[in-house]
């Protein structure tokens, strides 16, 4: 299996953390970064491992899918767990940013492929 869905995937994952943090005005340091980046980066390592025991192209839509429901679900699931807040509003913004961006990067990617054939 190749890298660069993962770390493309895992771009998308800090992407959404990060303007979280700086549109709350939390700041962007390392620690705070870490704290609420890890349930997202962990449901997406699940994501990836189901993906890899799955033997499936990560590039795939349905993959993105994978490593989407997975992200948020244990994503939040982890935060409940760590006492970190998990608001109906957060869910459903974090299920669309990251959908329009892991969904998004194997649609555009896709389409690249296909114009090239």
């Amino acid at each position: 299996m190749r890298p660069a869905p993962a770390i493309a995937d895992l771009a998308a994952v800090l992407v959404f953390v990060g303007i979280g943090r700086s549109v709350h005005a939390d700041g962007l340091s390392f620690p705070g970064l870490v704290s609420t980046a890890w349930p997202f980066v962990a449901g997406l390592a699940l994501g990836w491992i189901v993906l890899i025991a799955w033997k499936r192209d990560g590039a795939c839509l349905l993959s993105g899918l994978v490593t989407l429901v997975s992200t948020v679900s244990v994503g939040m699931a982890l935060r409940v767990v760590a006492g970190q807040g998990t608001a109906v509003a957060f869910v459903f913004v974090a299920f669309a940013f990251l959908g329009m961006a892991m969904l998004g990067w194997r649609v555009v990617g896709a389409a690249v492929l296909r114009s090239r054939t």
